[in-house]
């Protein structure tokens, strides 16, 4: 169809520029099959990401596969009208995208071993330097196995920071650290990096003028002018990375992370018996994507405000608004546990359920509560996930989807009650009493 040429609408019997419908390609009589169209292709991208990975690893699920086949054919032009239909297919999406994340789960603890408590250095050590980007941990094992006795160093950023915690990642004794931030930091902080940069996945920037000249991306991320690696042959990355300035030795903070379900659950007798001794009143899972708007402060003083007889549990990128913060111990158990990337939602599903099971109620009547914050695709896919298991009463942030049309959020309002986060006083205080 060339530009400026009208489109025919089927249901309002009137081209786009008729009195019944006002909007190319959208009738105003289904703006909230719209609404759920985009929710749904969006939440598709994001378990196409976790799938891409788990299959990489060699894992597939044919059930996964076909749903996604059937929910995009969904999408097209005039294929239905049924507002419920289409509500059930976004909650069967949320479900696909749990059965997902246990995919790539298993996959990750079939090669790499399950995670353990790991303390990781923000420092730099002297010499040469690779730092990667992203959430591809087979990326991460090649160059660390391509990269040994070549004295290059390499270092995680954003995304990647819970490779330190797999056993078969982090008995490479190169692997000397964590360097940087969330994905929104990149520029100013590559820019600081003097080694070479890679970036395996999304959440790769646009880089600046100063370091493009040393950045590298392999995988399904690519940026324009940029060397790209195949086949996961990186000796392009190392060459760089030797012929460049060497890294000073650098002190750093310590980031504590691999709080995987596995670990968390074999502390199940302590916090079980902390909980019924009243010495923790209260979980709060605090995580999700970052971004830059300063709104996003919030879930920094939200976390600086929780009591200390209150845990906090995180993943995704959104920690780093307040990973860095010593939050203390109750009874040996950490305040604040780091259990992985975003597509570790599926841990801390575990854990829930698995406490629920313990105080014999539903994960709905546990002291725990849900502070999310949004930005992509597999952020809209986990809470479509939590939809699919009931969970209600998510407050969610720092604005919500400007995607769900008003029909659409007072559905899931009605049935979830989500709410936008406040204030962190204002939302404890509702939360705590």
């Amino acid at each position: 169809m060339e530009r400026g040429e009208e489109m025919f609408c089927y249901q309002c019997e009137q081209t786009s520029g008729g009195t019944g419908c006002t909007k190319v390609g959208v009738c105003n009589k289904t703006e909230d099959i719209a609404s759920l169209q985009d929710t749904l292709i969006i939440s598709l991208k994001g378990i196409a990401a976790y799938a891409f990975h788990a299959r990489e690893l060699g894992s597939v699920d044919e059930e996964v596969d076909a749903f996604m086949q059937k929910a995009l054919f969904a999408t097209l032009t005039n294929v239905d009208f049924d507002l419920n239909r289409y509500l059930e297919l976004v909650l069967r999406a949320g479900e696909m995208n749990l059965r997902t994340m246990e995919l790539l789960d298993q996959a990750h603890v079939e090669r790499f071993g399950a995670p353990v408590p790991t303390p990781v250095s923000t420092g730099t050590k002297s010499g040469p330097g690779i730092v990667v980007t992203g959430h591809d941990l087979l990326d991460l094992h090649e160059l660390l196995e391509q990269t040994k006795d070549t004295g290059v160093n390499v270092y995680t950023h954003g995304e990647m920071l819970p490779a330190h915690a797999y056993p078969e990642l982090k008995k490479f004794p190169h692997l000397a650290g964590h360097y940087g931030t969330a994905w929104q930091n990149q520029r100013t902080e590559f820019a600081d990096f003097p080694g070479a940069i890679l970036g395996t996945t999304n959440c790769v920037q646009i880089p600046r003028e100063t370091y493009a000249d040393r950045i590298f991306t392999c995988g399904i991320a690519g940026l324009p002018d940029v060397p790209h690696i195949k086949n996961r042959d990186f000796t392009p990355v190392i060459e760089k990375a030797k012929s460049l300035p060497p890294l000073p030795e650098k002190a750093g903070q310590i980031l504590t992370t691999g709080f995987h379900h596995t670990a968390v659950l074999g502390l199940a007798d302590k916090i079980i018996a902390a909980v019924k001794e009243g010495k923790i009143r209260h979980f709060f899972l605090v995580g999700g994507c970052d971004g830059g708007k300063k709104t996003r402060n919030y879930y920094t003083e939200f976390v600086e405000k929780v009591p200390r007889d209150c845990v906090v549990l995180t993943l995704g990128c959104g920690k780093y608004r307040f990973n860095y913060m010593d939050l203390g111990d109750i009874e040996g158990i950490p305040r604040l546990l780091d259990m992985g990337q975003c597509n570790n939602a599926y841990s801390a599903i575990q854990v829930a359920v698995a406490l629920a099971g313990a105080f014999n109620c539903g994960v709905n009547d546990l002291p725990l509560s849900l502070v999310l914050s949004w930005f992509e695709q597999k952020a809209v896919a986990i809470l479509l996930t939590l939809f699919h298991l009931g969970v209600q009463n998510i407050r969610l942030g720092p604005t919500l989807p400007a995607f769900l049309t008003p029909n659409v959020l007072a559905v899931l309002q009605e049935k979830y009650n989500i709410k936008p986060v406040t204030t962190p006083d204002e939302d404890l205080q509702a939360i705590l009493g």
